[in-house]
């Protein structure tokens, strides 16, 4: 519940048919076992008190009086919980039966909404016992209580004000215009959807599509719960096939035919910005019913799927159509320009380094379709003080490899020229460029240089990002590339705690060239802000805007950022 993170849980206990009593029970425990993983947001299936198969039985006084009973009781029961829950039982208003969500806040009944759409196809007669929800909010006495029911209510959180939720039963997603639009379009962040949808061959695709799909287009998150085989007496069966999903991406999804409890957390602060930023994302103003709680603050332990390179897939087969796509984008764009312009010539600096790369590759590509030879492109690598063997070698052989035409212009001089004018000293390099320099912020390390060392003497280096790890994960990432020193400027006390238990030998406080300081440490002779100093290991700090130094001896790799 800080910083918008909401756990929430969606819960398919296994029922028995118009067994209200044995189903308050089983409700309960599923409650309280979704509560105890954290889960603020509790969502049940749809006419889970009763059974969504009950048939003719919802034409019994008898059964209706009972399962009222029976939300009293999981009210009491779930007093002390601190979640808000959605729980599905029929209800009598007016002389007319209603498909209601009941929502529930520490023992309270904060409003019914009931189902919009009834199916009444196929295996479905819905309409044979339900009448369709009201849109305007009246007043139903329960257990004494005057308690808001209609489709136009939102259930706003006043301890996460981004936290606005509005409910809909099942069928009302299979629809052209599902009440969830309306309810985002008037502030919802959160949609939840009680449901008892049966299986058919390939039903769980669609059904998973359109949760993910309402997610995306409503920018919001998702949770749908539905009957499991408790359900199952008739001629269909339900799977309690359960999933949460967010802004597009489905974050848990349960295993079918079974039942029990799913639980993740919704960033709903996020979808917030979100909306913030897609400008055609208009709000609607429908005189909504806000019906208000209140949860406690605490801190929600994350268990969804961070993906640390979210835009590279996993999976080489995506990862190859990805990066072809990527190319045929900018080829194309390349290419009109090239049409418009009547170019038959290019002119591409290459450094050996993935921007240079990719703009060679896409210079390539757009050649080819335009039937231009590749020796018409001027490929031109400028090495410097910065250059070393690795991206020389790799900028020359890329070249070859795709036939362009090479030129080498070296810029050493040039840059000596330019030092003299400005009166630079060129030994000082921290003050022009920070390219091979030891960063000086630890925590904002963006690539680390790793040596190995043999015999006391560098053997290779290589430079490797660190994927937006963070300072809280960069002494992990540092021991999984078996570096045992490092070489850094700025470290907080809590990262050289990190680096001390991963058995890292920290030099910090050091500056200037990196390869420098890793010839002082295997001197013996580097000496950090404590005055330590050591006689092997070592690594550097790069130019992506933070780095840091590390190194390892014998064949091992020494990292530095």
């Amino acid at each position: 519940m800080r910083d918008g993170f909401v756990k929430v849980a969606a819960v398919t206990p296994k029922i028995r048919v118009a067994d209200t009593t044995y189903n308050a029970g089983v409700i309960v425990e599923g409650i309280r076992e979704a509560a105890a993983a954290g889960a603020k947001v509790i969502v049940l299936p749809e006419l889970v008190i009763t059974g969504y198969t009950c048939s003719d039985l919802f034409l019994q006084e008898y059964l209706l009086e009972q399962a009222k009973r029976a939300l009293g009781t999981i009210a009491e029961e779930t007093a002390e919980v601190d979640a808000i829950l959605f729980v599905g039982l029929p209800l009598a208003y007016n002389g007319k039966l209603y498909n209601v969500a009941a929502v529930l806040c520490r023992g309270e009944v904060l409003g019914f909404v009931p189902k919009t759409y009834l199916p009444n196809y196929n295996e479905f007669y819905e309409a044979r016992h339900f009448a369709r929800g009201m849109a305007d909010p009246v007043e139903v006495d329960f257990e004494g209580e005057c308690v808001p029911m209609g489709t136009r209510l939102l259930f706003v959180c006043t301890s996460l004000p981004e936290l606005k939720i509005g409910a809909e039963l099942c069928e009302d997603l299979w629809t052209p215009e599902p009440p969830s639009i309306r309810h985002a379009r008037n502030g919802a962040t959160l949609l939840v959807n009680l449901s008892a949808s049966d299986e058919t061959t390939g039903k769980d695709i669609y059904r998973r599509e359109l949760v993910n799909g309402q997610s995306a287009r409503l920018l919001c998150g998702y949770i749908y719960a539905s009957a499991g085989d408790g359900e199952s007496t008739q001629d269909v069966v339900y799977s309690g096939h359960n999933v949460i999903a967010e802004n597009g991406h489905i974050l848990k999804e349960s295993e079918r035919f079974g039942s029990g409890v799913i639980c993740t957390e919704i960033d709903v602060k996020r979808i917030e910005a979100e909306r913030r930023r897609m400008t055609t994302f208009e709000m609607a103003d429908d005189s909504y019913v806000e019906v208000r709680f209140s949860l406690e603050t605490e801190e929600t332990a994350l268990t969804r799927f961070i993906d640390p390179m979210p835009f590279v897939p996993g999976n080489e087969a995506d990862r190859i159509r990805r990066c072809d796509e990527i190319l045929a984008i900018q080829a194309a764009g390349l290419k009109k320009r090239l049409e418009h312009t009547h170019c038959k010539t290019a002119v591409v600096g290459i450094s050996g380094g993935l921007d240079s790369t990719l703009a060679l590759l896409v210079t390539v590509r757009a050649f080819d379709l335009l039937g231009i030879p590749h020796d018409r492109i001027k490929a031109v690598t400028m090495p410097g003080f910065g250059t070393t063997d690795r991206t020389y070698d790799n900028a020359v052989s890329l070249i070859r490899c795709l036939g362009a035409d090479f030129t080498e212009v070296d810029i050493k001089e040039a840059v000596n020229v330019h030092f003299r004018d400005i009166g630079q000293d060129p030994a000082v390099h921290d003050v022009t460029y920070e390219n091979g320099q030891v960063f000086q912020h630890f925590g904002h390390t963006a690539q680390f240089k790793l040596y190995d060392v043999e015999n006391g003497t560098v053997a290779s280096s290589q430079v490797v990002d660190t994927n937006g790890s963070g300072h809280g994960a960069l002494a992990g990432f540092l021991a999984a590339q078996k570096v045992d020193s490092l070489i850094c400027g700025g470290i907080g006390g809590g990262a050289q705690m990190a680096l001390a238990e991963a058995g890292i030998r920290l030099y910090a406080g050091c500056q200037g060239d990196a390869d420098t300081r890793v010839a002082e440490l295997l001197a013996g002779t580097l000496v950090s802000a404590d005055a330590a100093t050591c006689d092997h290991h070592h690594g550097e700090e790069h130019t992506c805007g933070d780095h840091g130094c590390g190194h390892h001896e014998s064949g091992h790799t020494c990292g530095h950022c």
